[in-house]
């Protein structure tokens, strides 16, 4: 099985956030970042990777995402500021944890 990864982008610290899921993360985030992927994150500027985690499999993270998404906005930020307390851009990162 190919890995499969969750990942949140968002436009500032604190600011818009967007989850989704993809098999190709870098590819991906690289689209936010181009302004290519759907309105939503287009139109709020959410183009900074401040949170990934890898999956066994498609299946598996789209379960994690759709999961995700209805936590209340506290416990999302938490799970940022875990890992990222600065709400870095991790995009040139991916490529250690990839």
């Amino acid at each position: 099985m190919r890995p499969a990864w969750v990942y949140i982008v968002a436009s500032q610290r604190n600011g818009t956030i967007y989850i989704g899921h993809t098999i190709d993360l870098p590819g991906r985030v690289h689209q936010h970042r181009e302004g290519r992927v759907d309105n939503f994150t287009r139109q709020y500027g959410c183009k900074r990777l401040v949170w990934f985690e890898r999956f066994d499999s498609i299946v598996g993270a789209r379960t994690f995402e759709k999961r995700m998404k209805k936590w209340n906005r506290a416990w999302k930020l938490k799970r940022i500021e875990e890992r990222n307390p600065e709400w870095r851009d991790l995009y040139e990162e991916l490529a250690a944890h990839i």
